[in-house]
């Protein structure tokens, strides 16, 4: 039995290799192509094109939306070109301008304020204020309230209300 058992598992090793021959498969080499006389080779081109399927052309219409290739934090962050004419209050951003004082008389109050390049200016209600043209909502003995229209991450205007306080000395 053991005899028997030995035998068959060299016969199983060995199968795969008794049905091998020492014969090689030609190896088939392409050929150079042949050529053509002009005259063919147009009425091929031209069947070739007859039994192309006409492809549809897709327009893309960018109006009214946004570029979908600027990045969505680069655009609250870009900087609309200064206007010529404008006043100096025009030519900073909101965020760039100190509250110095406020001061009020019967009528109305008034805001000291200082710009980036250091110079000092008085504002009241209604002033233009701010690179997306901002205007001075209201002044009251501790803020001044500014309303802007800036765009938002989709390209749309919306007012947006920044808020100028006085510094609290001695709260530290």
């Amino acid at each position: 039995m053991r005899k028997t058992l030995h035998y068959f598992i060299i016969f199983c090793l060995l199968l795969p290799f008794i049905g091998c021959k020492k014969e090689q498969v030609p190896i088939k080499k392409p050929m150079a192509e042949q050529v053509q006389p002009p005259a063919v080779t147009q009425e091929v081109k031209g069947t070739e094109e007859a039994k192309k399927p006409t492809q549809e052309i897709y327009t893309y219409d960018s109006r009214g939306k946004r570029d979908p290739f600027l990045s969505l934090v680069m655009m609250s962050k870009q900087k609309p070109e200064k206007m010529k004419g404008t006043n100096p209050f025009e030519s900073y951003s909101v965020d760039e301008i100190n509250l110095l004082a406020i001061a009020w008389d019967n009528q109305k109050y008034y805001a000291l304020i200082m710009l980036p390049d250091k110079k000092s200016y008085t504002i009241t209600e209604g002033v233009k204020l701010g690179l997306y043209g901002g205007k001075v909502q209201k002044i009251t003995k501790d803020m001044v309230i500014i309303r802007e229209n800036v765009k938002d991450y989709r390209g749309e205007i919306k007012p947006k209300d920044s808020i100028l306080k006085l510094r609290k000395e001695g709260g530290g």
